[in-house]
């Protein structure tokens, strides 16, 4: 019971900072160029200025994006797709994709340095690097 009541008190204690979920299909301003998601029957295509970097499949778009502060641009966003999220990070050149290797459904995302917090089905995730940890309470906060 007391681990619940610290992960909702480290939950609730972050919850401004997390990014509203999105279902724009572009264009997105990133660093890197346009971001524009076309949807094809139950697939989706990432393009960047026109050129695609990727595919996934999902009957809906939903993403959750991280701006940054200088022009509103979309430094990362975290794709839900229906194999599980995708992270595109427009930091690098090309865009850094990652599949986070999991099917969830997320609910909430929270982005701190280059680990990205979510909230999924099944609980609360961290996925740093390429590699997906199941948090377990603490008193740790996100920003």
């Amino acid at each position: 019971m007391r681990r619940l009541l610290v992960a909702a008190l480290a939950a609730t204690s972050f919850a401004t900072c997390v990014h509203a979920q999105s279902n724009e299909s572009g264009p997105l301003d990133t660093p890197l160029g346009k971001l524009q998601f076309v949807h094809a029957g139950h697939d989706f295509t990432a393009m960047l200025d026109n050129e695609v970097f990727d595919r996934f499949g999902a009957n809906t778009l939903t993403h959750f994006d991280d701006v940054g502060n200088a022009n509103d641009a979309v430094r990362r966003t975290l794709v839900q797709t229906a194999s599980g999220p995708v992270l595109y990070d427009f930091r690098h050149r090309p865009p850094l994709v990652q599949r986070v290797g999991a099917r969830m459904t997320v609910k909430r995302v929270f982005w701190q340095g280059d680990e990205v917090v979510m909230q999924g089905s099944q609980g609360w995730f961290a996925f740093r690097r390429g590699v997906l940890t199941k948090l377990q309470s603490s008193t740790t906060t996100y920003h």
